[in-house]
């Protein structure tokens, strides 16, 4: 997966040169330190997809190009079979599969995410936008705003992505829901 990773991180820093960009000026608009971006950027760090959509909001590109170096073509429909999505892995305990990525000018981006057990509270982390998650597998407990929630399968939950928020499979097995970030 790091190899994924680094291949994102250069498409990103490819769109920022040739767009005239500085790390700065992005930085900036995604609100984020100088130096978190470059993590990013450099690939020392895992990009949030809330950010690699930023990202492509800001470029005015679709997220598809940073995770596959290729523009989505489709515009009336798209097919995903089962387990053949863009797998991208952003944080240790998260793994990512976007359902869409061939639809040109998505209004979501929707994933399957496997969050796998892990010791310790997870880190709470904040990003523009709002964002669904729906229980497909296990048990999830979300963080958000203070609030803790569990969830099970069938159960879902909408909140606004502004407000820190984490994730954690319990019972040491993986959860697996869908995702859509708005």
């Amino acid at each position: 997966m790091q190899e994924k990773i680094i291949e994102i991180a250069n498409r990103i820093k490819e769109l920022r040169d040739v767009s005239d960009v500085t790390p700065d000026e992005i930085a900036a608009a995604m609100d984020i330190s100088v130096e978190t971006y470059l993590k990013y950027e450099n690939a020392e760090a895992d990009i949030p997809a809330s950010i690699l959509l930023e990202i492509a909001n800001y470029f005015k590109v679709d997220m598809s190009l940073l995770l596959t170096g290729e523009n989505p073509r489709m515009n009336v429909f798209t097919v995903t079979r089962d387990g053949k999505g863009v797998f991208v892995e952003r944080r240790s305990q998260y793994k990512y599969q976007a359902l869409a990525e061939k639809f040109i000018g998505k209004k979501v981006e929707p994933f399957i995410v496997t969050a796998e057990p892990k010791e310790g509270e997870p880190t709470l982390h904040s990003h523009p936008g709002q964002e669904f998650n729906y229980i497909l597998e296990g048990s999830l407990k979300i963080y958000v705003h203070g609030n803790e929630v569990i969830l099970n399968p069938g159960d879902s939950i909408y909140f606004d992505s502004n407000h820190p928020h984490a994730m954690k499979a319990l019972d040491g097995k993986p959860a697996k829901f869908l995702a859509i970030i708005m």
